[in-house]
């Protein structure tokens, strides 16, 4: 049996432009047999089925590189790493998984995750158990001290159940690589920032150039893909030197690190939507604000506007992404919001913009070649969507016109549900924000006072 879509535009992401009156047909396997003009179209059989979205904009599914499944939307690194056991998170990452599809996401990328989470939930959904995104997996973030994810004292080490792997040699590296393979990992996670500065404020790298390479040549020995979290200079231009497939930040890069990407083929996922949010959504009262950190994230983010825009206009392949799983970037909310900041401050296109949200993220993903693109041959991986993103971006952020989304051409239709993030997320134990010595109890009182006598 086909299934024939009659789309309103269709929009095929192997070129830049869009098409009225179109028609895409599937199999019973999911798999496009046809996808152009309807004058084109094979004829409808006695047992096919049709779908009617002539009035809807249909286009391939949008893939987010950065979604982290076991964070939970997490508002501090102790409720991402120790605070549910891993058991716990696994469940909930597939709660979350399911998160994204109503905001039109089919394949997300979860780069670095604890334990064995974000495979578990890729191979639930892989074998049927249940619906949800393509998810293509990696394990543990691979750091080192001053790397991130090395965050606790060293006299308490890193958690069995953290995030990071801490590694203090090449042969330890090596060794995680190795097991997370056998592990059936689709990709490799380098927490390649460290956390110490120069006198000049630049990053330091947490590997040097040996060690970078030598665990990027075992991953690519082993048939695996290889992605860095860099936002710093050196380590993006480690990272280029080695050959990482896909650079996370890169926000610091400069004509050097652009050379190396040209030689390398690395690709950058700008992960705008993070510190974009940060930036927007933080409140006076907390803690990100109180410590300054606002104004430390506008600042990286206009010399990341200025420094990614040099990258697009060198060709450099950039990839959506939006680090989905904090507090400020909870899932199924801003995915999209990447492709509004691709136009608005990159210099993108709204059709380059969604290029990038299809065609170019595919590359990084597992089964890349059979995803992104709506033509013959690969998965029906589709959404249809109210309104036309070419005319205005930012609509794919309303999931009430994200009408219909398709995995493989089955219509996902997951119920709605929500959640309490007290007993679900939030564990850490914060009770008192402020020091209560006798002068801020005094300048309490005379405030109250003040208050009172109004």
């Amino acid at each position: 049996m086909t299934t024939h879509v009659r789309c309103g535009t269709l929009f095929a992401s192997d070129t830049k432009t869009a098409q009225a009156s179109c028609t895409i047909t599937y199999d019973d396997q999911g798999i496009i047999r046809y996808a152009g003009p309807d004058a084109g179209a094979p004829p409808v059989a006695l047992h096919d089925s049709v779908l009617d979205y002539t009035r809807l904009f249909v286009m391939p599914g949008l893939l987010d590189v950065h979604t982290h499944l076991a964070y939970g939307n997490a508002k501090s690194e102790e409720d991402i790493d120790l605070y549910q056991p891993l058991e716990f998170r696994t469940l909930r990452g597939l709660f979350f998984a399911q998160k994204v599809i109503a905001a039109g996401y089919t394949s997300i990328c979860a780069p670095g995750d604890a334990g064995q989470i974000s495979l578990s939930v890729r191979n639930a959904i892989e074998f049927g158990l249940f619906d949800g995104p393509r998810v293509t997996a990696a394990g543990r973030y691979i750091t080192t001290r001053q790397g991130l994810t090395d965050w606790y004292p060293s006299w308490i080490g890193a958690p069995e159940t953290s995030i990071g792997r801490l590694v203090t040699s090449r042969d330890e590296a090596i060794e995680e690589i190795r097991v997370q393979v056998k592990n059936g990992v689709d990709c490799i996670k380098l927490a390649m920032d460290g956390t110490l500065t120069r006198d000049n404020g630049e990053l330091v790298a947490a590997f040097t150039q040996d060690e970078t390479t030598a665990m990027v040549t075992e991953a690519h020995r082993l048939g695996k893909k290889v992605v860095a979290h860099a936002r710093g200079r050196e380590a993006t231009l480690y990272s280029a030197r080695a050959g990482i497939d896909l650079i996370f930040h890169a926000y610091y890069l400069d004509d050097e690190c652009l050379e190396e990407m040209v030689k390398s083929g690395s690709a950058i996922g700008p992960t705008m939507t993070f510190p974009r949010n940060i930036i927007d959504f933080t409140q006076p009262h907390e803690p990100a604000a109180i410590k300054g950190r606002i104004a430390d994230v506008e600042r990286e983010y206009e010399i990341a506007c200025r420094n990614l825009g040099k990258a697009r206009k060198a060709g450099i392949p950039m990839m959506t992404g939006t680090d989905s799983g904090f507090a400020v970037t909870p899932y199924g909310e801003w995915h999209a919001r990447e492709l509004e900041i691709f136009v608005d401050d990159l210099g993108f296109s709204p059709a380059e913009a969604l290029a990038c949200a299809t065609s170019v993220t595919a590359r990084f993903m597992t089964k890349g070649d059979r995803i992104g693109v709506l033509q013959p041959g690969r998965f029906a991986d589709f959404i249809a969507v109210d309104g036309s993103p070419l005319e205005n971006i930012a609509i794919l952020q309303d999931k009430s016109r994200i009408r219909h989304v398709h995995i493989a051409g089955k219509r996902m239709q997951i119920p709605e549900r929500g959640y309490d993030p007290r007993q679900v997320t939030d564990r850490a134990f914060t009770n008192w924000s402020e020091l209560y010595t006798q002068e801020k109890v005094r300048a309490l009182r005379k405030s109250r006072q003040g208050l009172a006598a109004e």
